[in-house]
């Protein structure tokens, strides 16, 4: 079996090269799994602009996820603000922090059993 090596480079760097890219299909996916749980978590509120202003930009951010070889095993996209042009009170109110990983939580926890902490 042949390896595949991807290197950072070989990432889309933007929506067009992600549709024209081999892994397109799977990239659509992971565009629509950001995209429900946005819906799901409730990100935004769908407004109108009032008028005279103009809404901040967006980009996609693509990455392909190995494992310790070297394989691709999950493929992310991630639909974020062009933050740099954000003013707190005008462009957001409250902001949103991702849920903390799994293997984060069980690393705490076991130095808190190791060390016999009370959780």
């Amino acid at each position: 079996m042949e390896r595949i090596t991807i290197t950072i480079e070989d990432e889309p760097t933007n929506f067009k090269e992600a549709m024209s890219d081999i892994d397109s299909l799977k990239w659509q996916e992971a565009i629509k799994s950001e995209m429900e749980s946005m819906y799901t978590n409730q990100v935004w509120t769908l407004v109108n602009a009032p008028e005279g202003i103009v809404p901040i930009g967006y980009k996609w951010v693509f990455k392909r996820k190995t494992d310790m070889d070297g394989n691709v095993h999950t493929y992310k996209a991630r639909l974020v603000a062009k933050g740099y042009r954000q003013k707190q009170g005008v462009d957001f109110d409250e902001t949103f922090s991702p849920v903390a990983m799994l293997k984060s939580i069980r690393i705490l926890l076991a130095i808190a059993a190791y060390h016999d902490y009370e959780i």
